[in-house]
């Protein structure tokens, strides 16, 4: 689900990650809602994958709106790094 060199955002919530959804969606940003990577724990269970060049938009929209992630990681080869 999650490709090389994209990136995941991790929320505090249900709420907030399904709100960030709505925003970024009605912006015409290109992300998806996904279950939240094993590797990582999460309160929440979702998190939002989107590709590296739509990083600037996303996260100037959510900081816009309050929304910004606890977390980003870019996923590499078979792991993730830490943004």
């Amino acid at each position: 689900m999650v490709r090389d060199n994209d990136i995941v955002a991790i929320f505090q919530g249900i709420h907030r990650v399904m709100k960030a959804e709505k925003i970024l969606k009605e912006a015409g940003a290109e992300i998806l809602l996904i279950p939240t990577p094993r590797e990582f724990s999460s309160d929440c269970g979702l998190a939002l994958r989107f590709e590296p060049r739509e990083q600037e938009r996303v996260l100037a929209l959510l900081a816009q709106a309050d929304l910004s992630p606890v977390e980003l990681h870019q996923r590499t080869g078979s792991g993730y790094q830490r943004l």
